[in-house]
């Protein structure tokens, strides 16, 4: 997980995309609102303006650990849904990290069809991305082979 972002991160810093294919069935992704969040509390004991503030103002997020995301996977509550394309990266006004994505559904949302990830997101519901090879940092590209 941790060299998946590091990749992910040095792609967007030195100027690539990347093709993101990764789970869209969470509550806490609204192509609407233009966010894709996993909070800390769990949306069964959010109310509805809870909800709907969660979209509108930075929540403290779930830590995502290498145990939760296997989990996630052999559950199947994270599932193959979507591909979109990572085309570089925000930070909220507490300093929370995103990605900036584009989606093929349109432009009908807040962003102008763009969508803010978080990190835990993608962390959790990232399944692959794909990115040119001169994008992967050379400690890991070396490990690869390449």
């Amino acid at each position: 997980m941790a060299e998946l972002e590091k990749i992910t991160d040095n792609a967007v810093e030195k100027g690539y995309s990347l093709t993101w294919d990764c789970d869209v069935s969470e509550k806490g992704f609204s192509h609407q609102n233009g966010m894709a969040i996993i909070p800390n509390k769990s949306w069964k004991s959010m109310s509805k303006d809870e909800k709907e503030a969660a979209f509108k103002n930075p929540v403290e997020e779930k830590k995502i650990s290498q145990e939760l995301r296997q989990e996630t996977y052999e559950n199947y509550s994270t599932t193959d849904d979507h591909l979109m394309h990572i085309i570089g990266s925000a930070k909220d006004a507490k300093g929370n990290e995103y990605y900036l994505v584009k989606n093929s559904w349109g432009e009908s949302n807040l962003f102008s069809g763009l969508l803010y990830a978080s990190k835990a997101y993608f962390q959790l519901k990232t399944i692959s991305v794909m990115v040119h090879k001169d994008a992967i940092p050379k400690d890991i590209a070396k490990k690869m082979g390449l």
